[in-house]
């Protein structure tokens, strides 16, 4: 008897992603494709998201089949339906993955189960840093990407496997715009995170930053106008890379020095695309006894959504 799978997908603003996770081994395959962002573009309009993951997303599964080498059987299918998990939370590009999982999931008879963006990044996270048992109690993560920069306390909830409260987040600029925004200053393509990552690892100076983090809170549109300044001050891009990056990991650092003031010693995951950077990710680890998720599963994907899928679907067949 083969064995079977499920499927998730996620419709993000920046990326197109499905996965595929066989039931019995936890085994994952997955494929993702950015949206076409113009050069010296800053991002794109969600009617034109939308059009793109219309474009693209059948081809993303359909090389993820073609990986895969078989047809597999479809045991439930995942999707990525909004941002968080919090009233209101919406985003048109998301509609997309909705209605083509609901379209799969009538052919194929099986039942199809909803999830934020922002929990399938916790779930990739955990599932990647192979510590499965914080689905079991509480701990704090960190999600940072472009659309979000926001720290939860996430708790086990039968009906979404997890809840996440926010404890922590931007006041303005989110940490992957900030990335971006100040890449597309020093010439680099959209997204600019490995660019300016692989620019500011180039730098042989020590830079010295002062963010500004009230409480759980933090303000990053601060950033944007230092190396604004640096640039018309010919400052070396090396140098504006690493102090965009320090900037970030700093105001990760006291955000997660005062939330664990607040709520006491917690397992602490940072997940979302600006974490697979490595000068943040080694600033973070050399502070703090912290989780990751893999640098693959950092960015947006949907194995988290498959992982959530695939915990929902043993739980209701008990």
């Amino acid at each position: 008897m083969s064995s079977k799978w499920v499927l998730g997908i996620d419709t993000s603003n920046y990326t197109t992603s499905a996965a595929l996770l066989e039931l019995e081994t936890g085994r994952v395959v997955h494929k993702r494709k950015l949206l076409p962002v113009a050069q010296g573009g800053r991002g794109l309009r969600q009617s034109d998201a939308a059009f793109h993951h219309t474009a693209q997303l059948y081809r993303v599964i359909g090389e993820m089949y073609g990986e895969l080498g078989f047809t597999p059987e479809i045991a439930a299918v995942g999707v990525s339906a909004r941002p968080r998990d919090a009233e209101g939370s919406y985003m048109p590009c998301f509609t997309v993955g909705v209605n083509t999982a609901y379209s799969i999931a009538s052919v194929l008879g099986v039942p199809v189960y909803e999830f934020s963006h922002q929990a399938g990044h916790i779930a990739a996270a955990v599932y990647s840093s192979g510590h499965s048992e914080l689905y079991e109690k509480p701990f704090a993560a960190f999600h940072v990407s472009g659309g979000t920069t926001e720290a939860v306390l996430v708790t086990p909830d039968d009906e979404h496997i997890f809840k996440a409260e926010i404890v922590g987040k931007t006041l303005d600029l989110h940490a992957g715009q900030a990335v971006d925004r100040v890449g597309v200053k020093l010439g680099l393509s959209f997204p600019c995170g490995a660019q300016l990552e692989k620019l500011a690892l180039s730098c042989d100076k020590k830079v010295n930053v002062r963010v500004c983090v009230k409480g759980s809170d933090c303000c990053l549109s601060g950033i944007e106008n230092i190396c604004s300044k640096m640039a018309e001050n010919n400052i070396d891009r090396s140098e504006i890379a690493l102090t965009c990056l320090m900037f970030i990991e700093k105001t990760l650092e006291k955000m997660c020095e005062n939330i664990l003031d607040k709520y006491g010693s917690l397992p602490v995951i940072f997940a979302g695309g600006v974490m697979s950077d490595s000068i943040i990710r080694d600033a973070l680890k050399a502070r703090f006894d912290c989780l990751f998720a893999s640098a693959e599963l950092s960015s947006d994907n949907a194995c988290g959504t498959a992982v959530l899928t695939a915990r929902k679907l043993k739980e209701l067949t008990k």
